[in-house]
């Protein structure tokens, strides 16, 4: 059975810089702190904290919604790419990023976790910097 989750936290930057940063290597390397290169464009590819993860672009709407196939390494060759959603909503001064995960392998609920850790806690720090 495939797993889904989804996770959510505000964001101190508009979704217009939220979403740029997301498809661009050199600024999604800089909100996570993990090496990335970026696409901007449908079926682009993109990777992020190195090679661990890596997929492409399937649907974009402007400064409200990406959707990548996603896979890390850790998936075997027999199982698909998995689909994330990332959904950007401006509250006031911050944009609420809400993350739904869906179609991972039975080992995908670990990433639920690593969301917060590795993308919303830095982002956080990112953003309110700039």
């Amino acid at each position: 059975m495939a797993v889904r989750f989804q996770v959510s936290t505000e964001i101190p930057a508009s979704r217009e810089k939220i979403y740029k940063a997301w498809l661009s290597g050199k600024q999604h390397t800089g909100m996570t702190g993990g090496p990335a290169t970026a696409s901007n464009k449908i079926g682009g590819t993109f990777t992020a904290y190195g090679d661990y993860i890596s997929g492409k672009n399937i649907e974009l709407v402007p400064f409200s919604k990406i959707v990548q196939s996603w896979r890390t390494t850790e998936f075997s060759d027999d199982e698909n790419d998995s689909i994330l959603e990332v959904k950007l909503e401006e509250k006031g001064k911050q944009t609420l990023v809400t993350i739904t995960h869906s179609d991972l392998p039975p080992h995908g609920t670990t990433y639920e976790q690593g969301w917060i850790d590795y993308y919303f806690k830095p982002m956080k720090s990112y953003f309110s910097k700039k």
